[in-house]
Parts: structure tokens; sequence; C-alpha cells
């Protein structure tokens, strides 16, 4: 029966692969009818070069391997995207996404509709998504998809990017024509006292006044007409009247802030970092009530050039009322930071954009787009010249600017992981000092939770084993793993550590699934809650599900590695860790029943289920050292250690199960314990008795008295 179950399970993984292949097969035929063959071409980006006789007729690319930029799941949207030799794009087809909002109602072929809109747009084109109110001279507006408004964003930014660069790539533009300038830097010594009205009129704060009939007119025509209109005789009520103004030069920030509060946000700012300061007052919240921590501000995103900002919950900065002279008071004030990684140039215009919506359906709703033009104020900046042309920024691999654009992450992680090394170096040392070490660990692990898991997103996957082991077979290329810097040191330091010291190192210490279990196991046995373990020979026997879990993920991957990541949701690593909890509750339950089980029995899901565990264990056999230190009594007769051990790794005669330890070094705080070890009981009784002999065997000093020596009495005679 087992047989039959596995049989069809790699019948069907090989559906999906197929279907991708199908999906590029009529891409091709659509994007160009008139082409005659296809053929793969070398170089960096890769594309396919359609072909009509003996002339080149288009490119086609996926954007995953051109301009591969993270949506709301932290992944990027695969597209298939072709163009002509004209800069055109003649084609778009989504290939595959991970977007937890397209799996609560919103069909894939939204998104699919969304694309199609970027057929005839040009590499030269400023091309921004939604409506709006104000249509600007120079742009070309295409729809958002309701409901999704952050994913379709993203998407339009990688199709546009993804084309330039190709076009780049392929010598379709002239890359020397224009040169790219370095950011503009603002000038700290530019210093003058302006009041409220002096800033508005220097336009160093915009402004973007909406009366309520303004944005009924605005959604006329759409579905949304109608929809939450203004009242008879209210049409001028304000909606809302939004400022907006950048804080980083002086002027600007210490008359809005005051010296103190401008002080403390540019100490708060890392290098290439920007503040924009957003007031409003009306009926409309450009936050929006429907905003949760973890979540993206999807009202408002800045624009520059081509690159659109959102903010998320991380970028939010509270502020107080403004300190310049004659500012009015506002409902609603908040200070956004702009990261380093969007390469924000302060020096240049910019724009603003509010997004109002209004619902027309369960799932549907209209989006209205209103901009707020901003323009610096040149004399506050300085201005670099060019340093380097398109093309010299077009052959940078991908992956250098991506390092470079997480400095911090990588050198947090490199901080966590010497830690590591030094306590795994130190182990004997740590080990007779129990209370050091236990804090030393307890502080890892919510280090490995809240760092290495829901900020840096570095939880490894068995997929990842998958992909590696496929890209082996395949076109092996490193800068495929090295344009996730996170995830390429981690497994590096892994790799290391196997070794060294077995897979014990990373399931102990640095998975943050198996750290949440072990935090809440070590709640739950303070809070003396009664523990619950299987008896060690069915325990045993447990160990071998997660190893048949693993090669039958293993065999579906052979033939869809796009499958094998659908069936390894057996891990809930995506959803407690990954998505940090977003997504459907079906996923959430099973992480949850996982973790509570954890209050019971120390971790269950990572002893008995996990196939990344069982696929560490396999090259962790060629481990060069044995760490962990044993005594001749271990197991006949002293069994305290194996009793101890909370994953039950010890076996019942002393020996320690390297494909089950988590190297937690508790048994080594036992093993170095002369009030606990009975072996190194004997041996401390043997140190006091032979002590106490020795004593005891020294000659006794006598003290001497004094003797009073009293001269002879003279004889008589």
């Amino acid at each position: 029966m087992s047989r039959v179950v596995i049989a069809i399970l790699l019948l069907l993984a090989g559906a999906p692969a197929a279907a991708f292949e199908q999906v590029r097969e009529e891409g091709r035929e659509a994007f160009f009818p008139d082409a005659d063959r296809f053929e793969v071409v070398d170089g960096e980006p890769p594309v396919e070069v359609a072909w009509r006789g003996d002339d080149r007729i288009g490119l086609i690319f996926e954007t995953n391997d051109v301009s591969p930029i993270p949506a709301y799941s932290g992944k990027p949207v695969n597209m298939f995207v072709g163009m002509d030799l004209s800069g055109t794009v003649t084609g778009v087809r989504v290939l595959d996404h991970e977007e937890p909002i397209m799996l609560v109602g919103i069909p894939e072929r939204r998104l699919q509709e969304f694309v199609d809109q970027y057929v005839g747009q040009s590499i030269r084109d400023r091309v921004r998504v939604g409506l709006s109110a104000r249509q600007r001279e120079g742009y070309n507006y295409v729809d958002a998809v309701s409901g999704a408004t952050v994913t379709v964003v993203v998407m339009g930014e990688a199709i546009m990017q993804a084309a330039r660069r190709v076009a780049v790539a392929q010598g379709l533009v002239d890359p020397d024509a224009v040169a790219v300038a370095p950011p503009a830097t603002v000038r700290m010594d530019r210093f003058e006292t302006r009041t409220w009205r002096e800033l508005r009129e220097l336009e160093a704060i915009g402004r973007l006044h909406l009366a309520w009939g303004e944005v009924d007119e605005a959604f006329e025509g759409t579905d949304a007409e109608g929809v939450d209109t203004a009242p008879e005789g209210r049409e001028d009520e304000t909606f809302i009247e939004l400022y907006a103004a950048y804080l980083n030069t002086p002027t600007t920030g210490r008359n809005l802030l005051g010296q103190a509060a401008y002080d403390r946000l540019m100490d708060r700012l890392s290098e290439g970092e920007h503040a924009i300061y957003l007031m409003a007052d009306g009926r409309y919240s450009f936050k929006g009530s429907g905003f949760v921590r973890g979540g993206i501000f999807d009202r408002i995103q800045v624009h520059q050039g081509e690159t659109a900002i959102q903010f998320r919950d991380t970028d939010l900065v509270r502020a107080s009322r403004p300190e310049a002279e004659g500012s009015p008071s506002f409902v609603e004030r908040d200070i956004f930071i702009i990261r380093s990684e969007h390469e924000f140039n302060p020096g240049k215009p910019w724009e603003l954009d509010l997004l109002v919506r209004r619902q027309v359906g369960a799932l549907e709703s209209e989006f209205v787009n209103f901009p707020l033009d901003m323009n610096p104020v040149e004399a506050w900046f300085d201005y670099p010249e060019p340093q380097r042309s398109i093309a010299e920024e077009s052959d940078r691999p991908l992956w250098v600017s991506v390092w470079e654009d997480r400095v911090v992450h990588i050198v947090v992680l490199g901080a966590g992981l010497l830690l590591l090394t030094f306590i795994l170096l130190f182990q004997d040392w740590l080990a007779r000092r129990p209370r050091l070490l236990h804090r030393l660990r307890t502080g890892f692990l919510i280090y490995t939770v809240v760092f290495i898991g829901w900020y840096a997103l570095a939880q490894l996957s068995v997929v990842n084993i998958f992909t590696f082991s496929n890209a082996l077979f395949t076109d092996f290329q490193w800068s495929t793993f090295l344009m996730d810097p996170m995830m390429f040191i981690m497994w590096t330091f892994v790799a290391a550590t196997l070794l060294l010291w077995g897979r014990g190192v990373y399931c102990g210490w640095l998975c943050p699934f198996g750290a949440m279990q072990e935090l809440i196991n070590e709640a739950s046995r303070k809070l003396k809650i009664p523990q619950w373990e299987l008896p060690f020979f069915i325990h045993e026997r447990l160990w071998s599900l997660k190893y048949l879990i693993l090669l039958l993920l293993f065999g579906i991957s052979l033939h869809s590695l796009a499958t094998a990541e659908v069936y390894a949701e057996v891990e809930p690593f995506k959803t407690a860790v990954t998505m940090r909890w977003q997504r459907e509750w079906g996923f959430v339950l099973y992480a949850v029943i996982l973790l509570a089980i954890s209050i019971v029995n120390r971790k269950f899901f990572c002893r008995y289920m996990c196939p990344l565990g069982a696929g560490l264990a396999i090259p962790a056999r060629l481990r060069l050292f044995d760490w962990l230190k044993r005594h001749k009594e271990c197991g006949s007769p002293c069994q305290i250690c194996a009793h101890e051990c909370e994953v039950q790794a010890i076996h019942p005669d002393g020996r320690i199960n390297p494909n089950e330890c988590h190297y937690c070094l508790d048994c080594q705080v036992t093993y170095w314990n002369d009030q606990k070890c009975p072996p190194m009981i004997l041996r401390r009784k043997r140190k006091e008795k032979a002590a106490r002999v020795s004593s005891a065997s020294k000659p006794t000093e006598v003290p001497l008295k004094r003797m009073d020596i009293k001269p002879a009495k003279p004889a008589k005679t």
C-alpha cells in the first residue's frame, strides 16, 4: 500500500514542473509568433533569443534571474518576460510565487491580468501602478489588483527593472549615454531659523489638500463611483490635508522637531537612511486603521524615478507636534524612515503618493492615487560628480549589491556565530561553570529566534538541501546561492560545524523553530508542568520517522523541486518563522500544535518529524572529532546522564547518539560535577582522603618551652 502511495505522489510531483514548462512554451509562442526557433545564450543575465531565420527578433528572460525583488512574502514573484529589440515588452507570464495574500480568495488570473498591462510598455517609459487623480505628463499608469497592492507594485518594478538590465546587457541601449551620479549629501553646516510659513515658501514642506467632493470626482467612471461619497452640501469638506517634509536637512529638521528630537533622530539613522515627516488633518488617515504590526503601510508610498518605496512597521517613528513658529496642529503626525537599500537621492525631486481605496465588494476595491510633489532646496545639498556609467553598474554582479545592502545583518550574524564558536571551543571550561553556560545558552536561543529567524529570515529548510543537490546535477552557479547572504553564511557555518561537531550545533543552537520549542519547554519546566516522555524502545524506533519523511521528499524533488517544496510544508518553519505567522489558519494551527507539544515533551518535532535534521545527520557521520567526554562508568552502572538527557539522545548503555544529540552540553555539565557524577564524586573523595592522609603523616612539631637557667649558688666554704 505504501508503495502505491509513493508512486502516486511521485507521479503527481511531475505536474508542477510540466505546468511551468507549458507556461514557458505558450509564452514563447505568444511573445514572438513569427519566431522559428529559440536559443539560450551564455552570459549574465541569462536570456533566450528569439530568431526568425538569421535575424534576432527578441529576448526572453525570467525576472528572478535578473531582478529578484522580494515581495510581501519575503520572496520574489518569478515572471517570464518577452521584449523586442526596441526595448518594448511583448508579453509577461507569471510562473510562480509564494504570496500569502493570493491564498485568501484572490484568483491567480488577477495577477496575469495585471502583468498583461505591461505589454507595449517600453524600457524608456515611466510606469506607475494605480489610478491617479492627477494624470502626470510622462507617466504611464496601470491598474492595481485590489487587496494585493504591495505585491503588484513589486511585480511591476521587477518587470521594468529586469527589462532595462537585459537591454543594457544585450546592447539594446547605449549604456554610456547617461552616467549614474552618487546621491546628493546633506550640508549639515547649513542651518537657518525658519517659521512654518517660511519653510512652506521654500517648498521644504509640501502640501496636498483634498476635498471630499474632489475625491468623489476621481472615482467617477469606476466601479467605486457613488461609494462612500460626500453627503449633499459637504463636498467642500476637507477629506485630508497632508503635509510632508524631508527631515535630514538641519534647517527643516531642527525647526520642525527641535534640537533635542532632531539629534535623537539623526543618531537613530544609519548611513544612507532618510527621514520623512508626515502630518495630516481630515477624515482620511494616511496610515489606515487596518494596519497591523509586521505589515506594510499600504496607503502611502514614495516614488523617485523608477523606484517605488513602501514603508513597514519597523520604519515608523512616533513624532510630537511640529515646533516651528506658526505650526498648525495635526491629528496625525509620524516620521517614516527610508532605508539605505532603496538608494534614495534627497537632492532629486521625489513624490509622495496617497492611495485612497473604496470597497466595492467582499474582495474588490478601487484605488485612486493622489501625488504630492516634493522638490529639494538645492542650496542645502552637495551634488557629487557622476562616478560610474550604466554599463559599469550593469556589469556588477547582483549579489555584490545585495551583500552591500545587508552589511549590518551580516555583521550581527557574524558576531553571533563567532560567539557560538567560542562556546564550542571552550565548552569544557564553560561546563564547569553551569550558571554562566545556562545564561549564555538561553540568551543565544532568544537571539536565534528573534534575529536569525524573524528578523534576518535565515531559517534553513530541507528545501535548501534539495535545491543544492539539484544544482549539482544541473547548471551549478555560486551566484544563485550568494543572492541571499544570510542563508549563504548560515549554510557555510553549518557545513563546517557538521565536520567538527556534528548536526547538533545547528539543531541545538541555530534553528529558530527548535529554539522556540526549547524556550517553551524550559518555561514549562520552571512552572513545574509534568513532562511526558516515551519509553526508550518506542522513542528509538520513532527516530526513523524523520528519515522516511526525508527520503520521500527527496524522491519527489528528483521529479519536481516545486512539488517537493509543497510537501515540505511538513516543516512549520515557513509559517512560524519566515512568514511570521501570516498564513492561513490551517498552517498556523499545525505550527501551534507542534509548539504546544513542547510544553510537555522537549522538541517533539525535532526528534521525530524534522526532515532537515535527518538530512544534516547523514553528512554529520563524517565528523572529525568527538568532543563530548564520557567516563567508563557511564551507562554501567551510572545512568544519570541518560535519565537527564531531555531529548533522549543517550543510550542506556551510556553511548551518545550523535545523530540525535542537540549539543546542549547538559551531559558535560554533569560530567564535570563532582557533587553529582559518581566517578567525579569518587575522584573528589580520593583527593580529599589523600589530603587528610598527607596531613596526618607529617611529624608533629612540639614547641620548645623556654627553660630558665638559674645561676648556681656558690658553695659554702
